[in-house]
């Protein structure tokens, strides 16, 4: 069976579904799947070996040009491809991608509108190559926002799967009349995929309303890790107990919320030496919403009590992690994927998360964190002083988070999940 995979590229910024796409692919491979993972808009940037193709598709210079200008709605495929070349699209995008959602309601529009959107000579190119060169036997989209295609796509009588990650954080940040318009074309397109794929429960169930589908069509197949190098926790070199943040640096993400309850924390009597630290990605977008914390955290007075590691590689990514007791990964908008949480428990790290998303699902599940009130800064602050005063029950919530990361969240297991999806809505038996 051939797999062609669609994937969402974020330019230079480290993303939960790009990690996910790149880490199924690699364990679909690793099991003699003939899998291509095929990028999106730009290059995917993964943390593990990139098992992605050279080629790509809707290349975001182009995609924006035929936004903007009609002439570039009738270049040369040629003339296109030269946009597309990886150096360019990384050389484009080194600020980061854009996220502000406002600014993109006309171009999500028109994305969704697929063959009758500005950017219908990019669904021409997929579609041409998908039935003279790749022929697969599914389609699998990274996520809903590739929806447009589908409708092509399925012309050529390959059923098509698509992943469910986060679109609404981003499509409720869109104004009218673009909001009303994109959900319009997302309920519609929905209807050409055979099934859906979400890492939670909770998700399947918030998006089968969101698009108006049925509940039933939605399979979920959670996240899976690949545990190379992941393991024990160690611990603070110094024996200072750590709280960690681990996630992109962003008003979304609530790294405010955390500081806010470490200031709660110094006032309390009675606790033990803590400090803070801080690593991910940082777009330019987002440096003053960090300089406001690092203003913030000066006046404490307090040296070493807030730090900020930057963006991490795997393997920073793994020590960073092993020398926590605890992370906190308090968002404010609902969390669809939770993979931080996942590489948290991989190295025996208990985590603090409010009670809302995916994450009273994923506690209840591993029993490997601890919950509190969503966006209540003093309950938060009450579950991480427990932690500080009881450091063991610390160390026994990370050790039942890896006994649940080895029992429910591999790679391998999620591979097999997908294949035993893939072989039943393309008609085949396992063997």
């Amino acid at each position: 069976m051939k797999i062609v995979y669609l994937a969402a590229g974020a330019a230079g910024m480290y993303c939960g579904s790009c990690l996910h796409d790149n880490t199924l692919a690699a364990a679909l491979l690793k099991l003699g799947e003939d899998i291509l993972l095929v990028p999106t808009y730009t290059p995917l940037r993964t943390d593990e070996e990139n098992v992605s193709d050279s080629r790509l598709f809707f290349g975001g210079i182009n995609v924006y040009l035929q936004q903007r200008s009609p002439i570039f709605r009738h270049t040369p495929w040629f003339l296109d491809s030269l946009l597309d070349r990886p150096g360019v699209l990384t050389w484009a995008t080194r600020g980061g991608p854009s996220l502000e959602a406002e600014r993109l309601g006309d171009l999500t529009v028109s994305m969704l509108e697929g063959e009758h959107g500005r950017q219908s000579k990019e669904v021409r190119k997929l579609v041409h190559w998908l039935s003279s060169d790749s022929k697969p036997d599914v389609v699998h989209l990274s996520n809903a926002m590739l929806l447009g295609m589908a409708r092509e796509v399925r012309k050529l009588d390959v059923p098509i799967v698509c992943s469910l990650s986060g679109e609404d954080i981003f499509l409720e940040k869109l104004a009218e009349p673009h909001y009303s318009r994109a959900r319009a074309a997302l309920r519609e397109r929905a209807a050409e995929v055979e099934t859906f794929v979400a890492l939670n429960h909770y998700y399947a169930d918030f998006m089968a309303e969101y698009l108006d589908v049925p509940r039933a069509r939605i399979s979920v197949i959670p996240h899976g890790l690949n545990l190379d190098g992941h393991g024990a926790r160690k611990g603070s070199p110094d024996g200072v107990f750590t709280i960690g943040y681990f996630a992109r640096i962003c008003p979304e993400k609530g790294l405010h919320n955390l500081v806010a309850a470490a200031e709660r924390l110094h006032g309390m009597a009675g606790l033990p030496p803590f400090r803070i630290r801080a690593a991910g990605y940082l777009a330019a977008l987002d440096r003053p919403y960090l300089d406001t914390i690092e203003n913030r955290v000066a006046t404490w007075n307090r040296p070493g009590a807030f730090s900020y590691a930057g963006e991490l590689t795997r393997a920073e990514k793994i020590s960073f992690l092993q020398s926590l007791e605890v992370m906190c990964l308090p968002t404010v908008y609902r969390e669809s994927k939770g993979i931080p949480v996942l590489e948290a428990w991989a190295n025996e790290v208990a985590v603090v998360l409010p009670d809302h998303g995916t994450f009273p699902e994923m506690v209840s599940q591993s029993s490997g964190g601890v919950l509190y009130k969503a966006d209540d800064v003093p309950a938060l602050a009450a579950a991480l002083a427990d932690l500080l005063r009881h450091p063991q029950q610390a160390v026994e919530l990370g050790r039942r988070g890896r006994q649940s990361i080895e029992q429910n969240f591999t790679a391998h297991s999620m591979a097999h999940k997908h294949i035993e999806l893939y072989r039943r809505i393309s008609g085949q038996v396992a063997a």
